[in-house]
């Protein structure tokens, strides 16, 4: 009788299209969404990610607490992006460390397509290894501690660090 160990390679996954208008001055880059926001087929959908809360908080709209259509619709009219840096990848679980094969989302044609785009907000360190490769098109680049759960940094912080990145140079609502 023979033994056979079968290994199982994780699923690969296809990230979700990215929020954007031609009018946007500021693109929020995560990772890759997680297995909860690909079930819903919506950004940040875990609900204890810190991601809309944040952004309720920096614009004064309880965006958390809205349809996630009007949520987009919103967060374009402050002029504010969203998208990942990678379109697909082989991840089991939900973090970012856990992220293998990734295939890279073609940053430069949307950022090509949005001409009042002047600065990139990474959301957390994952992310953040793209910023090399978009520091040539003279963008402000804002690292920013990441809206997951899972980092441990107290939300006030992140509320500070976040609105600082957000506001500056003046995202704010048509």
């Amino acid at each position: 009788m023979s033994m056979t160990a079968t290994i199982h390679e994780p699923v690969r996954l296809t990230g979700l299209a990215p929020v954007f208008d031609t009018g946007i001055r500021c693109l929020i880059l995560g990772s890759f969404p997680s297995p909860a926001s690909l079930a819903a087929q919506q950004y940040y959908g875990h609900r204890q990610n810190h991601f809309w809360k944040l952004l309720s908080a920096i614009f004064a709209e309880p965006l958390y607490e809205l349809p996630y259509a009007e949520r987009l619709r919103r967060v374009l009219a402050h002029r504010v992006g969203i998208w990942d840096v990678y379109r697909a990848c082989a991840r089991p679980g939900a973090l970012d460390a856990d992220i293998r094969a990734g295939e890279a989302n073609d940053l430069d044609a949307l950022i090509a397509l949005a001409p009042a785009l002047d600065r990139i907000c990474f959301n957390g360190r994952c992310a953040a290894k793209f910023a090399p490769r978009l520091a040539r098109h003279g963008l402000e680049i804002h690292i920013l501690p990441s809206s997951s759960p899972a980092y441990t940094l107290v939300f006030a912080a992140k509320l500070e660090n976040w609105r600082a990145a957000i506001l500056h140079g003046g995202a704010a609502p048509d």
